[in-house]
Order: C-alpha cells, then sequence, then structure tokens
C-alpha cells in the first residue's frame, strides 16, 4: 500500500480523517483541563453544600466496611476466600464516586490543581477551607454509620466479629507503615481521578479495579479506615488516642502526599512542560496545506 510523504494513508475522505482524530484519546493537557475545571467549581461551593455532601460521603463509605464484613462472615476461611471478599471494599467507592458525593482524597486532586495552575493566596485559602470542610464531613460520616452499625441490632454475631477483625486487620500496622501504605492509596485514588475523564463509559470498571487493589495491598484510606477503626474504639477495643496518632495523623499525611505532591505535581508538571500553541487544523481536523497557505 502506498503511503504519502507526511505518513498518512492515502484515499481517506475528509469525513473519514475527522472520524480518525475524533476517536483519538485525549491529550494529557485535556485531561488537566477537565480535571481542572472540575475542581474550581468544588472549590466554589458554599460551605453548607460541601458539608452535607460530605457527611453524606462518608455515610456512603460506611458500605466498604458492610461489604467486606457481610463477605468474609459468609465465605469460607482461607486466603482464596479473603480475595474474593476484598470486593465489598469497592461498595463505597461506587456509591460516593457515582453519586458525585465530597470525598476527601479525590479532592487531593482535582481541588488542588486549580491551585497549581494559579498559586495565589486566594486558591490557597479555598482549598484549605475545602480540605477542612470535606475532611470533618467525611469523618462525621464514617464515625456515626460505625456507632450505628455497632450498637443497633443489624448484623448477626458472626457478621459483627467480621467487622472487628477487619479493624484489627488495620491496627497492625505501626505509624510508619500507615504513612507509607497512605501515600499508595493516595496515589491510586488520583490515578483512578485522572484515568475517569478520558474513559467515562468504563467508569465503574475503573473504580472497582483501584479500589480492589486497594483492598488486595491492604493500603490504608482516611476515609473508609476511619469507619474501620472507630468500629474498634466504639467496640472499647482501642482508645480514641491510638485513633488519632496511630491511624488517622499518618494516613492523612500519606494520602495527602500520594495525591497531591507526588501524582498532582508530577502531572502538572507534564503538562506546563508540553504546554504551546496548539497545531492549526482545518474543520476536518487535517492539517493545512502548506502550498494552500503561501497564496
Amino acid at each position: 500500500m502506498d503511503i504519502k510523504q507526511d505518513g498518512k494513508t492515502p484515499n481517506l475522505s475528509p469525513e473519514e480523517r475527522h472520524e480518525v482524530d475524533k476517536n483519538q484519546p485525549p491529550r494529557a493537557a485535556v485531561l488537566h483541563e477537565i480535571i481542572r475545571t472540575q475542581g474550581d467549581q468544588e472549590l466554589e461551593r458554599t460551605v453548607a453544600a460541601l458539608w452535607w455532601s460530605a457527611l453524606a460521603a462518608g455515610l456512603t463509605m460506611g458500605l466498604s466496611l458492610m461489604g467486606m464484613g457481610l463477605l468474609n462472615s459468609r465465605l469460607p476461611e482461607g486466603e482464596a476466600f479473603k480475595v474474593i471478599a476484598s470486593f465489598g471494599y469497592c461498595a463505597g467507592f461506587l456509591a460516593v464516586i457515582l453519586a458525585r458525593q465530597q470525598l476527601f482524597t479525590e479532592n487531593t486532586l482535582t481541588a488542588v490543581l486549580p491551585v497549581m495552575s494559579k498559586p495565589t493566596l486566594n486558591n490557597f485559602g479555598r482549598l484549605l477551607r475545602l480540605w477542612s470542610v470535606v475532611l470533618v464531613g467525611n469523618l462525621c460520616g464514617t464515625l456515626l454509620v460505625a456507632y450505628v452499625m455497632l450498637n443497633l441490632p443489624i448484623f448477626d454475631s458472626k457478621t459483627d466479629l467480621a467487622f472487628l477483625e477487619i479493624g484489627r486487620k488495620v491496627m497492625e500496622n505501626d505509624p510508619g507503615q500507615m504513612f507509607a501504605k497512605g501515600i499508595i492509596s493516595g496515589w491510586m485514588i488520583a490515578t483512578m481521578v485522572w484515568m475517569i475523564p478520558s474513559m467515562e463509559s468504563a467508569k465503574m470498571f475503573i473504580i472497582i479495579l483501584i479500589t480492589y487493589l486497594m483492598a488486595l495491598g491492604d493500603f490504608t484510606h482516611i476515609v473508609v479506615g476511619s469507619a474501620e477503626v472507630s468500629y474498634l474504639v466504639f467496640a472499647g477495643e482501642l482508645p480514641w488516642k491510638d485513633f488519632w496518632l496511630m491511624f488517622a495523623g499518618p494516613t492523612l499525611a500519606g494520602n495527602i502526599i500520594g495525591g497531591s505532591f507526588i501524582f498532582a505535581l508530577i502531572s502538572h508538571a507534564q503538562i506546563r512542560s508540553e504546554s504551546g500553541p496548539p497545531k492549526k487544523t482545518t474543520e476536518q481536523g487535517s492539517e493545512p496545506d502548506p502550498q494552500k497557505s503561501k497564496k
């Protein structure tokens, strides 16, 4: 087959070339702008809107603890069945993200990109306001749902024991491990947020893939983990001091570093290094003929 000197396939009509261009995956700069715009919209929301959405997200994330507990209590003992039970972890993330509720670890990427694009004091203030409201709302929701799951007669004793085992598993980590695993968790959530705009039709698959891997790796997440660990606190097995110092503090720091200071910073640096005027194209998406431009 003959190939033109410019490397393009010959004998394609303008409509066919337009179809080729339309089916190209979006450039990284396009993904960056989509997420930056979403982040800017989140930064503009009122405190009340952020609070109620974040509280709802915290309550919804209880589905992850519930899903894992129910599966663990109903599957036979053994590592192979633990792999299956880890799918329960995905439930809360699916519900929160598809419902567009405010999740703190999502905002370590979306809300940070507008600040990196325009690092003003006003933008930093807006970011801290959003982070504070969303984090407190998420934690209030997860603490409330853990308290309700423990104290109301909802689950059988076998399921209650499974909830306790999940929290004990988290607390097997020392603060250094909480921090390191939190970095990986924050990076994975940021990766998920970056992937979704380019593959909107596969959003559910992306969420399940990333969060399932998080569950298999026992990576620590400030929102899901607060439900898991506070269940131990309400059951009298753990003091609040250990909740905040052993789990919450190191995990929160790791999530922020993984999502903001690693993924968001590198992604923004990539876009900055690629910045430049876009190529001019015709209506069909093909490059203009240099001979015609001279006329």
